[in-house]
């Protein structure tokens, strides 16, 4: 059994999606369970609400292939709009999807509190980084006298935490304290020193040189970011929500807002060595082979007849081409939104 990732690859700085999904495919090549021509591939991997047109005229063209849903969000709890594009992700879910893989619990959760979206098969599987990348070689060692706090964020969007940190820019105390944020954002700073997003490799060299990773970001149901920090070493300071509390468990603490996350970044600093001691492992290895164990679970049901893969018939066809005209009143909305914003 062999699995295709359907998926328009980035090779620049890009979002977390694209990273994990890049690294799963190394993994995935590595263990000899990919296939890089789509159409010989038993089972599709498609991603949340990327390429609809594309996977769904594959399935028409290829209707026995097991196709499995990678999904994340709700888009609405993570951007704080878009819950039309949460509905067109559900629907094709219905359409298309013969498993689903959740990102985290919360996940999970969320989507089937605000929208059902529900399948014989499904699984919750957490985001693993590329080892060759971010791991713990030539982590610099802590120094309590100068504490050096690192952020990063691919999205602008003020709900990954920009409160927070312009609240810290201006209340950190910076003869204690040095803080770097890269990525792209939408406020300037005074004191957190400030980099254009850059490479993973470049990224991975810039955590090993900090101490402790902080993610405001709301919401967020499987941070990469996050998991990219503590795959180097780094223990961190995340906000109570989301999957965060999945994801750091005891390699760090927990904050509601501006009136403890001053607090707890001290505590980190004060017990370093035991935050550090506490980081969970995220392996790309495993992660792919339970990737890979899900897809074999319904590839089996299919070959004994007890599943027959979803079928594109001509109510499929109708329930499409509503979906296609969801996405272009979303598509419509969201440029008339840009326009009266600007």
């Amino acid at each position: 059994m062999k699995i295709h990732i359907l998926y328009n690859f980035q090779k620049s700085p890009w979002g977390g999606g694209n990273q994990f999904l890049e690294a799963l495919r190394k993994e995935f090549e590595k263990q000899d369970v990919y296939e890089q021509n789509s159409e010989k591939a038993d089972v599709i991997l498609f991603n949340s609400h990327h390429n609809f047109n594309k996977v769904f005229n594959f399935k028409k063209r290829f209707k026995n292939k097991i196709f499995i849903h990678r999904i994340d969000g709700p888009v609405y709890l993570i951007r704080g709009t878009n819950k039309d594009l949460d509905k067109i992700i559900y629907k094709f879910n219905e359409l298309i999807a013969d498993g689903i893989v959740f990102q985290s619990n919360w996940s999970k959760t969320q989507n089937n509190k605000s929208f059902k979206i529900l399948c014989k098969y499904q699984t919750i599987i957490h985001n693993a980084s590329d080892k060759k990348i971010f791991n713990k070689d030539n982590k610099k060692t802590f120094n309590p006298d100068k504490i050096k706090l690192i952020v990063n964020s691919w999205s602008s969007n003020l709900r990954k935490g920009f409160d927070i940190y312009k609240f810290l820019d201006e209340n950190l105390d910076f003869s204690k304290y040095e803080m770097c944020f890269i990525g792209n954002s939408p406020v300037e700073f005074k004191n957190i020193k400030y980099i254009k997003p850059v490479c993973s490799e470049e990224l991975a060299k810039f955590l090993k040189e900090h101490d402790v990773y902080i993610t405001a970001s709301q919401n967020d149901p499987c941070s990469n970011s996050l998991i990219e920090a503590l795959s180097c070493g780094l223990p961190a300071v995340a906000r109570n929500n989301g999957g965060h509390p999945e994801l750091v468990k005891n390699g760090g603490e927990l904050f509601e807002g501006k009136q403890d996350i001053i607090e707890k970044i001290e505590k980190v600093a004060k017990n370093y060595s035991y935050y550090q001691s506490q980081i969970p492992e995220f392996s790309i290895k495993k992660i792919a082979q339970f990737y890979y164990k899900f897809a074999e679970r319904i590839y089996d049901d299919v070959q004994n007849k007890q599943y027959k893969s979803k079928q594109v018939s001509f109510s499929t066809e109708i329930n499409f081409c509503k979906m296609k005209y969801m996405i272009l009143k979303w598509r419509v909305f969201n440029k008339i939104k840009k326009v009266c914003r600007i």
